[in-house]
């Protein structure tokens, strides 16, 4: 499949038509970022390592019954996807306070919640993306009601298809961000499932091994990368 104009580049991705209008070619970027773009870096085999695993992880969620936009890795950097018409709603699912749930609540790091939390965030940079609830996803008409209690349910069975697939990793999936799009009349999973959209933390020592190494000037950013892929490969 021929790699046809760039379409768009993201912080994280370029994605590219190809030669097939229902499907994208999707490029990892090592480029990082973080606080909405006002810190910048490079991660050193990020967009090769970030690739794999989010392939990895759509074909274990497309083998447990969860519809993606994934269709196959075609390349370290490369994977294709079916063209989405991107819902413009971050869904985040939390199962730890971490981030800005601690500080929001005042709730200390690693407080482990009672049950998961799903959050909504208007996909907006000039915005900020700001967090929205549903009222404001109906008054925008990002999508209809019926959409998003389809999105809500796929979230949190996402949710536990991971956190069973990686408690024998010895990975915690503290929380992590999901974005969703329309084909032909149907809700795919889109984007990726990788260190740069979850918090993974060792089960035993806690050590954060994602993107808030990158944050918060951890140190050890690659390693990290590397030891989330080593782990889901054993």
């Amino acid at each position: 499949m021929q790699k046809g104009e760039l379409l768009y580049e993201g912080k994280a991705k370029k994605v590219y038509r190809t030669d097939d209008p229902g499907v994208y070619l999707v490029e990892y970027k090592d480029d990082a970022t973080a606080f909405n773009g006002l810190k910048k870096g490079v991660i050193s085999g990020k967009g090769e390592l970030n690739n794999k695993i989010s392939a990895h992880f759509f074909r274990l969620l497309e083998g447990k019954g969860i519809a993606t936009h994934f269709v196959k890795q075609v390349g370290e950097r490369e994977m294709l996807v079916r063209a989405l018409e991107i819902i413009p709603v971050e869904v985040v699912v939390r199962n730890i306070a971490a981030g800005s749930l601690a500080r929001r609540l005042g709730m200390d790091e690693g407080t482990a919640l009672p049950r998961p939390v799903v959050e909504y965030y208007y996909k907006s940079d000039e915005l900020g993306d700001p967090m929205i609830n549903d009222d404001h996803i109906a008054v925008l008409n990002l999508a209809t009601g019926e959409e998003m209690s389809a999105i809500k349910k796929v979230a949190l069975s996402v949710n536990e298809i991971l956190r069973s697939y990686l408690t024998p990793r010895n990975l915690e999936l503290v929380d992590f961000k999901l974005e969703f799009g329309r084909h032909e009349g149907k809700i795919l999973l889109g984007d990726e499932i990788s260190p740069d959209t979850c918090r993974f933390w060792d089960t035993r020592t806690k050590e954060k091994l994602d993107k808030d190494r990158f944050r918060r000037d951890l140190g050890g950013v690659e390693e990290a990368y590397q030891e989330v892929w080593r782990r889901l490969v054993g």
